[in-house]
C-alpha cells in the first residue's frame, strides 16, 4: 500500500505519548496512546523503542506503512543538538518522507491558535515558553531548570513550599500554614516527620508533586507565604511570555498568549488573576487564554502547515478534536 496518510503527528511528553495519523484532507485515520518519552532518564534506544510501539499501532490501525511527513513534538527536545539527534532517530525509522522535531511546547501553542502566531507558556512538572511568528521565526528558552535560569512548574512550587514550611517549623523563617498542611497531606504530624520521610524515601520522590495543590489551597485560604509563592509563579509566567513577545516583535501587536499544562489549566483563581494583571501591565496587547485542546492536535496542525494543506483540512482536523 502506498502513502495514504499525510501526517504522522506525535506529542510525546514525560508521562504519556499521543499519536495521530492524519490524512492530507484533515481526516484522522487512527490514534494511539503509549508511555512517556524520557530519553535522558531511560536512554534514547529505550525511549525510541517505546515510541515505536505506539506509532506501529497507529500506522497499523490506519492501514498505511508510512506517511508524507512526521510532525513530532517531543519532551526533552530542548536544545538544537537534541532536536538534531531526535530527528535522525525518527528518520531512521522510515515512518515518513520528511521529519520535523520540535519541543512539545510548540504543540500546545499550535493547538491554541488558528495560525502559527503567538506565545505559549506551559507549566506542568516544569515550565517552558515558546513563540512563533508567521514569517517562520521562533522564540524559546533552554528550559533546563535552574542552570538555564528557569524556575516554576509543579516541581518547583512543591520544593519552594517545602523550603518555607521547614524554616517556619524550626524558626528560621516566617510562620506559615504550610508547615501544618504539607505533612498533614501525607498523614504525618509535622515538618520534621515529612522531611525524614522524604529523605529516607518513605514518601517516594514523585509524590512531591501532590504538594502543589496543597500549596494552592493554602494560598486560597489567605496564607501570606503561600500566596507569595503563587505570585512568584505568575511573575515567571509573564516574564517568559513578555520576553518571547519582545523577541518576535509582537509586543505591540494583538497576540494570543496561550497558557497550558496542569498548573495553568487548573484554573487557580489567584494565579490566573495575577497572570492577567501582570500581562495587562507589561504586554497590554497580549490576549491570554487557557488551552485545553489535546497537544497532539497541535503537532498534527504543524504537520498540515508543512504540507501546505488548505484551510478546510485544518477545520476538519480541529472538529475531530472538538475545538
Amino acid at each position: 500500500m502506498g502513502l495514504t496518510a499525510g501526517v504522522l503527528a506525535v506529542d510525546a511528553g514525560n508521562s504519556k505519548t499521543d499519536v495521530a495519523v492524519v490524512g492530507p484532507d484533515g481526516h484522522v485515520l487512527a490514534t494511539a496512546r503509549g508511555a512517556g518519552f524520557r530519553p535522558p532518564a531511560e536512554g534514547l534506544d529505550t525511549a525510541m523503542a517505546a515510541l515505536s510501539a505506539t506509532v506501529a499501532r497507529a500506522l497499523a490501525d490506519a492501514r498505511t506503512p508510512a506517511v508524507a511527513h512526521v510532525s513530532a513534538c517531543l519532551a526533552n527536545a530542548d536544545l538544537p543538538v537534541e532536536e538534531q539527534q531526535l530527528t535522525a532517530a525518527l528518520e531512521a525509522r522510515g515512518w515518513g518522507t520528511t521529519v520535523e522535531v520540535r519541543n512539545d511546547t510548540f504543540a500546545v501553542l499550535r493547538a491554541g491558535v488558528t495560525e502559527p502566531r503567538g506565545v505559549a507558556v506551559v507549566c506542568g512538572a516544569g515550565i517552558n515558553c515558546v513563540g512563533m511568528h508567521p514569517d517562520g521565526r521562533t522564540a524559546r528558552f533552554p528550559a533546563l531548570g535552574r542552570i538555564s535560569g528557569d524556575w516554576g512548574g509543579g516541581w518547583a512550587l512543591a520544593e519552594e513550599a517545602l523550603w518555607y514550611a521547614a524554616r517556619a517549623q524550626d524558626g528560621r523563617g516566617a510562620p506559615t500554614a504550610l508547615a501544618r498542611a504539607l505533612p498533614a497531606h501525607f498523614g504525618l504530624p509535622d515538618m520534621p516527620a515529612l522531611v525524614e520521610a522524604l529523605h529516607l524515601r518513605h514518601v517516594p520522590p514523585p509524590r512531591r508533586h501532590e504538594l502543589t495543590p496543597v500549596l494552592f489551597a493554602t494560598a486560597a485560604d489567605g496564607d501570606p507565604v503561600a500566596r507569595a509563592i503563587v505570585d512568584r509563579q505568575a511573575d515567571e509566567v509573564v516574564t517568559m511570555a513578555t520576553v518571547a513577545l519582545t523577541r518576535l516583535g509582537l509586543l505591540d501587536e494583538e497576540t494570543p498568549v496561550l497558557l497550558g499544562g496542569s498548573v495553568l489549566a487548573a484554573g487557580h483563581p489567584q494565579l490566573a488573576d495575577r497572570v492577567r494583571t501582570l500581562l495587562a501591565d507589561r504586554a497590554p496587547k497580549a490576549v491570554p487564554r487557557v488551552v485545553t485542546a489535546a497537544p497532539v492536535l497541535g503537532a498534527a496542525l504543524l504537520g498540515l502547515d508543512r504540507l501546505a494543506a488548505p484551510p478546510e483540512s485544518h477545520h476538519r482536523l480541529r472538529a475531530h478534536f472538538g475545538t
